[in-house]
């Protein structure tokens, strides 16, 4: 789909930025938006912005303070994926070389 605004010159300038492209930075402006609104996913402003990667994404959204979500619920999982595997590597280190 495209979209069409219209933003008087004087404004565009300033919206963007020096040596910036105006279009680049309302996209980006939208996007950053629609994430902090949880309405855009990062694979969404991944795709909207033509990122390549995740690294890209989580770059960008460092770079203007929109920081990943990440929940109590994501904290505890991930703790106990990390004991489960620290536990094993420990397991596996005392059982010592088989022969």
């Amino acid at each position: 789909m495209n979209i069409t605004v219209e933003i008087p010159d004087t404004i565009a300038g300033d919206l963007a930025g020096e040596g910036r492209d105006p279009a680049r930075a309302v996209l980006e402006a939208i996007a950053l938006e629609g994430y902090r609104a949880d309405r855009l996913s990062e694979y969404q402003v991944r795709q909207l912005l033509g990122f390549e990667t995740r690294d890209e994404v989580d770059g960008f959204l460092k770079e203007h303070g929109a920081f990943m979500q990440y929940t109590m619920e994501d904290v505890e999982r991930d703790t106990a994926v990390a004991l489960d595997v620290a536990l094993r590597a420990r397991a596996e280190r005392d059982a010592g070389p088989s022969h």
